[in-house]
């Protein structure tokens, strides 16, 4: 029996599959921004900034300061710089590299707070790209550092998948120096606390599923997040405006990538079965307590949790449960090539090891 590995099973699902309707494609200037940034690099650094697609690599990921796979910008020339921020533009919205580059700086505050600086370094952000871009290619890319985890995944030229997609910030609030105000997150724990205060008592009965609210998002960094407990307030159960102030809150996650992605994100929470989402609370009421809320709906969950430094560190991540690094992409291939012979109609988590533990580091 051929013993199917990641690759063997990544290329060729890859190889033969065909446009997936209901994944946007790449932003046309994706792939040559990913080439002009590639072509930038002397080729040790493209040994560092280059895997191959079906490395397993391309399913590891971090939010915490550690050691990464790729180049970072700290080890750029101001022209390779460039070329990779022109890349970064063609996957984020301007609304997400805002938020990404005023993360970034929190580097710089953490420094001020006494943090060591080779530790907390702005330039400390990885970018790594996975197989060959091209107009017909698979490929992927990745960018990559404290706080800030995007992924991005294109099949044939035709097809993308963005998730996991992490944005956290540590001071989530700034609270002194120059900086002081800056709060890069501000929307989304607003617009949830504005949700929450608005519950009359039986509906804040049913969002409010834990008085404690957990030290970090549940999913933390598993390469499959797993569907939470069926709990929490639907979204049958609230008023017009309620319902309004939810679809805000999904939309300031969504609007985070580019336009055609966020577009696609929302017709898809859309789509489902709306009155099936569930907004969940745990945690304090007040913004000075620790608290954490989720929303999921049949295909997709949204995590939000700041607890930790007395409230004030916030780790927010978007899931997709079938397409999170376009794996959904292999579950049509085998959709529509059954395999019954050999081992590669093994599930692709068991393949990719998908259901491996998650790795906690202090951050």
């Amino acid at each position: 029996m051929r013993k199917t590995t990641l690759g063997v099973l990544v290329t060729m699902a890859f190889t033969a599959i065909a446009q997936v309707a209901t994944a946007p494609a790449p932003p046309p200037a994706m792939a040559s921004a990913a080439r002009a940034f590639l072509d930038s690099l002397s080729p040790e650094q493209q040994s560092r900034a280059q895997f191959p697609f079906d490395a397993e690599e391309r399913l590891n990921w971090f939010f915490t300061p550690v050691t990464r796979r790729g180049l970072t910008l700290k080890d750029m020339t101001e022209v390779q710089r460039q070329a990779a921020t022109n890349l970064l533009r063609t996957g984020l919205s301007e609304q997400g590299l805002t938020k990404a580059e005023t993360i970034r700086s929190l580097e710089d505050v953490l420094v001020e707070m006494g943090g060591d600086p080779r530790v907390r370094d702005r330039d400390l952000y990885y970018f790594t790209v996975f197989g060959e871009p091209g107009p017909q290619t698979t490929w992927g890319w990745r960018y990559e550092g404290h706080h800030l985890s995007q992924h991005w995944t294109v099949a044939n030229g035709t097809a993308m998948a963005t998730t996991p997609q992490f944005f956290g910030a540590n001071p989530a609030e700034v609270r002194q120096g120059k900086m002081a105000g800056t709060r890069p997150l501000a929307a989304e724990e607003d617009l949830a606390y504005e949700l929450l205060r608005s519950l009359d008592p039986a509906q804040r009965r049913a969002a409010i599923i834990d008085s404690r609210a957990p030290d970090d998002i549940l999913t933390s960094n598993q390469r499959e997040a797993a569907i939470q407990e069926d709990r929490g307030v639907s979204f049958a159960e609230l008023t017009t405006t309620q319902r309004e102030t939810v679809i805000e809150l999904i939309g300031e996650h969504a609007n985070a990538a580019v336009e055609p992605v966020a577009r696609d994100r929302m017709s898809k929470v859309r789509a489902s079965k709306l009155e099936a989402i569930k907004f969940a609370w745990m945690g304090g009421t007040d913004k000075a307590e620790g608290h954490y809320y989720r929303i999921q709906g049949p295909t997709f969950l949204i995590e939000f949790d700041n607890t930790q430094n007395s409230a004030n560190h916030i780790h927010q991540v978007w899931r997709d449960f079938e397409g999170d690094f376009g794996l959904d992409l292999l579950t049509e291939h085998y959709t529509r090539f059954a395999h019954t012979k050999d081992e590669s109609a093994v599930p692709v988590a068991a393949v990719t090891g998908l259901n491996s533990g998650s790795e906690r580091r202090v951050d």
